[in-house]
């Protein structure tokens, strides 16, 4: 096939980052394939069906396509198990690159998504792990975080006084767009944070001097952080998120990098630019 023919297969496209996946690759004029299980139709995008539970819907959303975008399928216990499969099969089908989304917090052979960023350089000689810190998008749309600011002003953490490099989705889904299109993939993996790295009390004084209401932070121990996350998420991936607050309370997500500048040509949006822009988002 004429590589100008060829799609980029994003999975999650209707998704925080997938959505702007899709967006930007459509907007530079790339073919694209909005993979989803339903396949909702999106802007300058072929909506095609897929479904990380149903090999069947695999073969058509492959069809064509030498790049793909990867979001892990949500909640899954053991991502491994499902995705391999998949990734094997995409390769035979041609799929020359792999961009997978991962965490910051999961790194190579970690838990989780880890197990699949590590077999990902044995599978495709073009790929990239994105291990983007905390969304700028969690205090907006349906995160529990926003229902909160929303419901009471408060955001409930196993964080204490711990910082985060909070990032944007849009410049998760520029880097992203970068290690996609590229003439030389990345292949190895990259770290995205926003410009600052802010405690969730920093984010409520923020949230609370751009809206005009006020928001606090509450400070949970790591027990309560599970047992309420346990109420609305299997009990596993509920310790694992409580596991995430605490690293962070111990320092572990303190820290910047300029992933975002070095690969895109621009700095990282602030999050107070942020929440400035979404003002109409945050309240209540």
């Amino acid at each position: 096939m004429n590589p100008a023919e060829e799609f980029t297969l994003v999975i999650g496209a209707t998704g925080t980052t997938g959505s702007r996946v899709v967006a930007q690759l459509a907007a530079a004029g790339r073919r694209v394939k909005a993979a989803g299980r339903r396949a909702t139709p999106v802007d300058g995008a072929t909506a095609v069906r897929f479904d990380w539970d149903d090999p069947t819907s695999f073969e058509g959303a492959l069809e064509g396509v030498d790049r793909m975008y990867l979001i892990p399928p949500l909640g899954a216990p053991d991502p491994a198990a499902v995705m391999l499969p998949f990734l094997r099969q995409a390769r035979a089908a041609g799929v020359r690159r792999a961009v997978l989304l991962s965490s910051s917090a999961i790194p190579e052979g970690g838990p989780a998504v880890g197990q699949v960023h590590r077999a990902l350089p044995g599978l495709f000689a073009e790929w990239a792990v994105l291990r983007p810190s905390w969304f700028m998008q969690n205090f907006t749309g349906d995160h529990a975080h926003a229902r909160t600011v929303r419901a009471d002003g408060t955001i409930r953490t196993a964080a204490g006084e711990g910082r985060v490099g909070f990032v944007d989705a849009d410049d998760i889904a520029a880097v992203a767009v970068h290690a996609l299109t590229e003439t030389s993939a990345p292949n190895t993996d990259l770290i995205i944070t926003g410009p600052t790295a802010l405690s969730y009390g920093d984010i409520a004084a923020i949230l609370t001097q751009v809206t005009g209401h006020t928001v606090t932070h509450s400070q949970l121990s790591y027990e309560q952080m599970r047992d309420r996350l346990t109420a609305d998420m299997p009990a596993e991936f509920a310790a694992m998120l409580a596991g995430m607050d605490r690293a962070i309370a111990d320092g572990a997500e303190d820290r910047t990098t300029d992933t975002v500048e070095r690969l895109t040509g621009r700095p990282p949006r602030g999050f107070r630019a942020f929440a400035e822009r979404e003002t109409g988002r945050l309240r209540v």
